[in-house]
């Protein structure tokens, strides 16, 4: 038989470790940044065009390489940061696996420029594809500028599965977060397709957090402190008032690495327990610091997932710790059955003395007498009650042009049912709804009754008003009286303008965007001012989580979304008309089946399923 195993070509290799190292741009945009943090960098600039297809550049002014670094830089396997396998458990970098470089570099164009201090040229080299184009002396600044350009331009069917520049962006800009939240002492600026979108100081951790999300943030952190021999722990917690209803300003970071972890996530979640909703998430930006040797960083390819050696300990000091810096700061409410607000003493009272208070007794006191000597006497004048009549001469002669019986109408009882045979009843409409446990309404139909979900059917039919409107653009807006404004971060707010013509097809009116506030004028009929910074929210949330970015519009995603938001819950109770009318609303849709999210709206029960029960 002949061999028909065969060693992979070096380009084919590096194209297939590319794929599990490089998913989209943003996977680029990590690397790039993690290497140039590992150089030492004080300064990094990350700079975009058309969401990193185009073009992703990161410059820094790190130690830069020689130019035979330079060149084996980009071979596979090929780092610093390790040298034997028992360094992967003692790891204090970014980068160290040496397939970054190699794997970019055979699916891009890539273009390097480097030079270390002590040099007096750099280096200067391109690759297209893994094959070296050139390497030349070049005169460049100390450090490194990386410059990635057509971005899977030798994978075309990878390049197809690319999202929209604007759903890209925004990937990268969570990437940027990532890294930018776990070096607050090092400067970045980013830079997308010319104009400036981030210049963060180098600053501390807080400041670092404020510059990237926004000045508002500032007054909702909540310092988290504390040192064990197990873990260091730092950082802030949001206060309970601003949890979200979406999973949005959360981050860990183990030894200044972002991680993903559902296990520590819901240690925060519980130590909230009791002050937040059950549907809400808080935002949390800690800090673990713990030994190398006790977590494992490479089982997950983006290594954004670790392994701890003592999840159960960790667990219980970071709950434990997060309570008790929502009650150090008077953030969780307190019960001191022994502390009495009545025996407080105010300020203005704290050096005066008590005052013996004085009786006095009137000794001359008879209850029995007519007159009552007291300290105060006050004077009665009898009324005169002579000539009373005389208030109502006239009045006979009025009251006889008044027609009583024909001016007045008495309200008679309704009868609601009779009792006795012949007696017509008043009210002769029959009830054909009605609800059960506050979840469901039952009605009938020929064949039998239907039972309808209200919460999805109530969705059914906003989602379709909502579509509607915003495709034929004739939605109803209410203005308000008084305009308020609400404030987002930056990221938020770009999506907003992203999305702004279908809000305002929908019937929302803003009078001005501004870089971290917006000012509503106008909301649509159905929602209420009290809840449009919550929708919002969610509006956003849901835009930017949509994983189907190009299959679905961003009308269909934002009227899911506002269905979902105001549609009817379970537990709430509908009277008759109401339940009437939503089953004429329900029935009236173009797929009254399912709901906008593929559940199923309402089930048939006929009469034979009744009749088989009593079998």
């Amino acid at each position: 038989m002949a061999d028909i195993i065969k060693l992979l070509p070096d380009h084919v290799a590096n194209q297939i470790a590319a794929g599990e190292v490089v998913q989209r741009p943003a996977s680029v945009v990590k690397e790039l940044l993690e290497n140039a943090l590992d150089a030492g960098a004080t300064i990094i600039k990350l700079i975009v065009k058309d969401g990193g297809k185009a073009l992703i550049q990161v410059v820094d002014d790190g130690v830069g390489m020689s130019a035979t670094d330079a060149r084996l830089s980009f071979e596979r396997h090929a780092t610093s940061k390790i040298q034997k396998a028992e360094d992967l458990f003692n790891l204090n970098t970014k980068g160290f696996r040496g397939e970054a470089l190699a794997s970019i570099a055979a699916i891009a164009h890539v273009e390097m420029q480097t030079k270390p201090e002590v040099d007096e040229v750099g280096t200067h080299i391109k690759i297209e594809g893994s094959k070296v184009v050139f390497q030349e002396v070049a005169v460049t600044p100390k450090g490194t500028s990386m410059a990635v350009k057509n971005l899977f331009f030798n994978i075309p069917a990878r390049r197809n599965f690319l999202k929209s520049n604007q759903v890209e962006l925004r990937h990268i800009t969570d990437e940027f977060h990532r890294v930018a939240l776990a070096h607050p002492s090092v400067s970045f600026h980013f830079y997308s397709n010319g104009s400036e979108l981030f210049n963060l100081p180098d600053d501390n951790y807080r400041k670092r957090i404020v510059h990237i999300f926004g000045s508002r943030t500032n007054e909702k952190l909540v310092p988290v402190e504390e040192e064990t021999p197990i873990v260091k722990i730092s950082g802030f917690i949001t206060k309970p008032e601003y949890a979200k209803k979406s999973r949005g300003e959360q981050f860990f970071f183990v030894n200044n690495r972002f991680i993903k972890s559902p296990y520590l996530h819901h240690a925060v979640v519980a130590a909230f327990e009791g002050l937040i909703k059950a549907d809400t998430f808080p935002g949390y930006f800690l800090y673990l610091e713990v030994d190398p040797g006790s977590i494992d960083i490479n089982i997950h390819p983006t290594k954004t997932e670790v392994k701890f050696d003592d999840e159960h300990t960790l667990y219980a000091i970071l709950r434990s710790t997060i309570k008790h810096s929502l009650g150090q700061f008077n953030v969780a409410p307190a019960l001191d059955f022994e502390h009495d607000q009545n025996l407080e003493t105010p300020y203005e009272f704290k050096n005066k003395s008590a005052i013996q208070p004085h009786v006095t007794v009137d000794a001359d006191f008879n209850p029995f007498q007519e007159t009552v000597k007291t300290s105060f006497k006050p004077t009665y004048q009898k009324q005169n009650s002579k000539g009373w009549e005389s208030l109502y001469v006239g009045l006979e002669s009025k009251m006889g042009s008044i027609d009583v019986g024909n001016s007045i109408s008495f309200e008679s009882d309704t009868i609601t049912g009779s009792i006795f045979e012949g007696e017509k009843e008043v009210n002769e409409s029959v009830a054909t709804t009605f609800q059960i446990r506050r979840k469901y309404i039952v009605t009938s139909i020929k064949s039998g009754m239907v039972v309808i979900d209200q919460s999805r059917a109530h969705q059914r039919v906003l989602y379709e008003k909502f579509l509607k409107n915003s495709t034929v653009k004739e939605a109803v807006s209410q203005q308000l009286l008084f305009p308020f404004t609400v404030t987002f971060s930056r990221s938020e707010i770009n999506t907003l303008r992203e999305i702004q013509d279908v809000l305002l097809s929908i019937g929302f009116i803003f009078e001005e965007i501004k870089d971290e506030s917006i000012t509503v004028t106008g909301v649509p009929l159905l929602v209420a001012e009290s809840e449009v910074g919550m929708i919002l929210d969610q509006l956003i949330s849901d835009y930017q989580q949509e994983v189907n970015g190009e299959s679905f519009s961003q009308s269909d995603i934002l009227s899911k979304t506002l269905a979902k938001t105001l549609a009817v819950k379970t537990g709430e109770v509908l009277d008759d008309q109401s339940q009437i009318a939503l089953v004429n609303d329900l029935f009236a849709c173009t797929d009254a089946t399912v709901s906008p999210f593929n559940k199923p709206v309402y089930i048939t029960i006929t009469e034979n399923d009744i009749d088989k029960k009593f079998i």
